[in-house]
């Protein structure tokens, strides 16, 4: 029988960002943005082991998303894939980490059995990245983390069976919520995070028949709720049978399984 795959989303929000991929025999993590400890205690609340974790991938340098890279890569000694860039970015955060490797937006690689597929994000750090995990035909899409999505972002999103979308925040509540001007304006810019809205149209242009689940992520706290978001995103997928559903900060999500 075909090893299936099981995705976890950790936590998603500004607080810390981790997501777990497994097909039964190699485990990845795409960033790891708490604290060593509560992501191990996360992984095994839902029955992970972090000692079977093949790789970290690493998205970009905010503390959201890499605040337990080197501990844990130091820990369990895993190896750490990000771009160059990033990793200057991130070694005042991370310390010196031995194991790692290096990869290039719009070039894929390959970790023991997974193609992995990062492509540029528009987002405030030093050369951010989404990706699409694939294993056998099964394609997970996550892009979180960026202002705008390209045509060429899109066109690597389709065709997933579960995407994890960034939906940030809703444009009235930022507008009268509590933010200074000047955060307001990076949030809702080209280099800042997808509204609800941006949401919607994205998986418009992506989803299909064969699409099974759609997690929203990084969710603001303070200018987004989740039955807002459902209810704004879920109108692109009214003619599909699709799981739709949001990430938590505060617990991991449940296991999708592909």
């Amino acid at each position: 029988m075909d090893k299936k795959l099981s995705v976890c989303v950790l936590a998603s929000g500004s607080k810390g960002n981790a997501l777990f991929i497994s097909n039964g025999s190699t485990s990845l993590l795409v960033d790891a943005g708490f604290s060593g400890v509560e992501i191990e205690r996360r992984l095994k609340s839902r029955g992970f082991d972090p000692e079977n974790i093949e790789a970290i991938l690493v998205s970009h340098e905010h503390s959201d998303h890499i605040r337990g890279v080197g501990v844990l890569s130091r820990r369990f000694k895993i190896p750490v894939y990000m771009n160059r860039e990033t990793e200057k970015a991130a070694i005042v955060q991370t310390g010196v980490i031995e194991n790692k490797h290096y990869f290039n937006c719009g070039s894929s690689f390959q970790i023991n059995g997974f193609s992995i597929h990062p492509f540029s994000s528009s987002h405030d750090a030093a050369a951010p990245s989404c990706f699409t995990l694939s294993y056998k035909d099964i394609k997970v899409g996550i892009a979180t983390d960026t202002g705008i999505v390209t045509s060429m972002a899109k066109e690597h999103l389709k065709g997933c069976a579960l995407l994890i979308l960034e939906a940030n925040h809703d444009p009235e509540m930022l507008a009268k919520g509590p933010y200074p001007w000047q955060l307001k304006q990076r949030i809702k810019s080209r280099s800042g995070h997808l509204s609800n809205f941006d949401t919607k149209k994205l998986l418009s242009e992506v989803a299909h028949d064969k699409l099974q689940h759609v997690v929203l992520a990084h969710l603001s706290e303070q200018n987004n709720l989740p039955e807002k978001a459902i209810n704004i995103v879920g109108e692109a997928i009214t003619q599909y049978k699709v799981n739709l559903c949001h990430a938590r900060q505060d617990k991991a999500s449940e296991v999708f399984v592909l």
